[in-house]
């Protein structure tokens, strides 16, 4: 009887760890998945808008007026991207600039992510320049060094003779450096939108790309459909999944994968629920006979069975995503797991009641399976009362 007890008890740890995994490998997963969320939100806006065809067009102001006015808009930036060529002492590599107005701080709120130097694009004649970590980093850019520039070299929006280069050339000063994701910092340079405009010969108005910003806990899809409507088929309008949708399918594959690594390796450890059962069957042996005698048939004794392994799962689960709980919050308090070199001091965490719907139906799912085999077991044994 202690041995049944035993084996039990460790069902029920079985349970209990693989329940308490799930729940926090998922968190951690929503937790980096909300974390670079919030880092593209330092640089990408809550709807794009580009042109159908073309790489430049041009918005006029009762159309702009009209964006504005659309309720759910917060502001509306102008902005232009362009491959340009970039040396800083020597130091050469290609890149993106982004030209952008006043409004764009707004938007993007990259400022907030500027972690050496300061966010500043025009003062006077003079152009600056905030410049990604990653792009600082291979260009050895100093935002201390006053006296360097930045040049920036841009190929010419118009045939040029045999005599003519065939590239523009303008200088900025690099002020600030910003920190957000590997692939924006090592290739995106933020410029006036002027300097931008100027440096490839575009006409005044002249942009590539409209950023929207919406307010707070506002339905995107209503808006994105009324800037639809006012800029018509002509218009690309992206809302941000649409931008980076690449991005999270990928997230979405990768959570799908931690979640059947970590259940399976849960099956695993749980799947001794099977032998402790048959063994408390075996104990039960008699008991099961004389049930049988007194008139119980074998769907009722499978039914006994399946409901001591969804009892064993229930316990187990409620007590793995209780510890799991317990941890998420020591975690988010003292930080248990702690990160070096990462933009963030530890692992994020985020908890999603999703998450636990679907744990929930795995765990008592998979306690339903391991039952169905000595429950059946269970049934085929004989009563008391021998049918001569």
């Amino acid at each position: 009887m202690n041995a049944i007890n035993i084996i039990t008890g460790i069902s029920v740890l079985g349970v209990t760890l693989g329940a308490g995994a799930l729940v926090l490998v998922m968190s951690v997963f929503n937790g980096f998945e909300d974390l670079i969320k919030s880092l593209y939100n330092s640089f990408q806006p809550d709807i794009m808008v580009t042109p159908v065809q073309g790489k430049v067009f041009t918005i006029d102001s009762t159309t702009y007026t009209k964006l504005v006015d659309v309720e759910g808009v917060a502001n509306v930036a102008k902005s232009i991207e362009e491959i340009a060529f970039f040396e800083y002492k020597g130091s050469q590599d290609f890149g993106l600039i982004k030209g952008v107005d006043e409004e764009w701080l707004e938007v993007s709120r990259l400022d907030s992510v500027v972690f050496e130097g300061r966010y500043k694009l025009k003062s006077g004649t003079r152009n600056f320049a905030v410049v990604g970590y990653g792009m600082r980093n291979k260009m050895g850019i100093s935002v201390e060094d006053y006296l360097s520039q930045m040049s920036v070299y841009m190929l010419k929006n118009k045939k040029v003779g045999n005599f003519e280069k065939p590239f523009k050339k303008q200088y900025l000063e690099p002020v600030g450096i910003f920190n957000i994701q590997q692939q924006i910092d090592e290739k995106y340079v933020i410029s006036d939108l002027a300097f931008a405009q100027n440096l490839r010969d575009y006409k005044k108005g002249e942009i590539s790309q409209l950023e929207i910003k919406l307010n707070k806990d506002f339905d995107s899809e209503e808006t994105k459909e009324a800037l639809k409507k006012i800029l018509g088929a002509k218009f690309h309008v992206k809302d941000r999944y649409e931008q980076n949708e690449a991005f999270f399918k990928l997230m979405k594959v990768e959570k799908l994968i931690g979640f059947i690594i970590t259940g399976l390796a849960g099956l695993l450890v749980s799947i001794n629920m099977i032998g402790c059962m048959l063994m408390l069957i075996h104990e039960k042996k008699k008991d099961i006979a004389i049930l049988k005698s007194m008139g119980a048939d074998n769907n009722f004794i499978m039914k006994v069975f399946m409901n001591v392994g969804l009892l064993i799962s229930g316990i187990g689960l409620i007590a793995g995503s209780g510890c799991a709980i317990f941890i998420y919050f020591l975690h988010k308090q003292y930080n248990l797991l702690p990160m070096e070199g990462f933009i963030v001091d530890a692992y994020p965490m985020s908890l999603r009641f999703t998450d636990f719907i679907t744990i929930i139906f795995f765990v008592l799912f998979t306690g339903f399976l391991f039952s169905l085999f000595p429950a059946a077991k269970a049934a085929k044994i004989k009563s008391l009362v021998r049918n001569d």
